[in-house]
């Protein structure tokens, strides 16, 4: 049973790199699950239209939580947790962290409230592994600019906004440095890929 979840702000490469992680896994396994946040189920899909239209711009911060986390909650309990019941590997694009990223650190709602709506949403469930991408924001930006069919309300907020999720990101890796892997993600694909399947081989194999 391993829960592995991706951050990083847009652009930092989590799309790439869950990809050749999951390359990886899928040689060694067939037990191994790829789900994203928020969506992996039916009614989360259908909350996600919600929280990334572009047209959303009145939806309050305190609003966009408890979507985020109602998708949450959808998604543990018909997909995450039953397969990791079953002794699968469960790689999840984004989870509990980033609410804490951006809904706390990036619009400054109570990083208390946030947990305990988090606990609430997931029943106490935190991954085994956290890799966050970490990434200056205007390299990030400029990168997911070149590919404007995929800009959502999310990556529309300024730059400010960025700066603090980010800041927000790096705070939460230093107060558990034993879930999170922190890697610079302005470097070459592969080095990124070597430096992850590394620290996901030694946890496969209990060290």
């Amino acid at each position: 049973m391993t829960f592995i979840t991706f951050e990083g702000i847009e652009g930092s490469g989590k799309t790439t790199q869950i990809r050749l992680l999951m390359d990886w896994l899928r040689q060694r396994t067939d037990r191994v699950l790829l789900t994203r946040e928020p969506g992996g189920a039916d009614i989360g899909e259908q909350i996600r239209g919600v929280l990334l239209n572009p047209e959303n711009t009145s939806m309050t911060p305190e609003a966009e939580i408890l979507l985020f986390s109602a998708a949450r909650a959808q998604l543990v309990r018909e997909v995450i947790r039953p397969r990791l019941a079953d002794g699968w590997i469960v790689i999840c694009d984004r989870f509990a962290d980033s609410t804490l990223a951006y809904q706390g650190y990036g619009r400054g709602l109570s990083i208390d409230d946030l947990l305990r709506i988090t606990e609430f949403a997931t029943g106490g469930l935190w991954p085994d592994l956290t890799v966050y991408l970490d990434l200056d924001v205007e390299t990030g930006l400029r990168r997911k600019a070149a590919t404007p069919e995929e800009w959502n309300r999310m990556e529309a907020q300024a730059v400010a906004f960025h700066k603090r999720v980010r800041a927000g990101y790096r705070k939460l890796a230093a107060a558990d440095p034993g879930r999170w892997l922190v890697v610079d993600a302005d470097r070459s694909v592969e080095t990124i890929a070597k430096q992850i399947r590394r620290r996901v081989e030694q946890m496969i194999a209990g060290e």
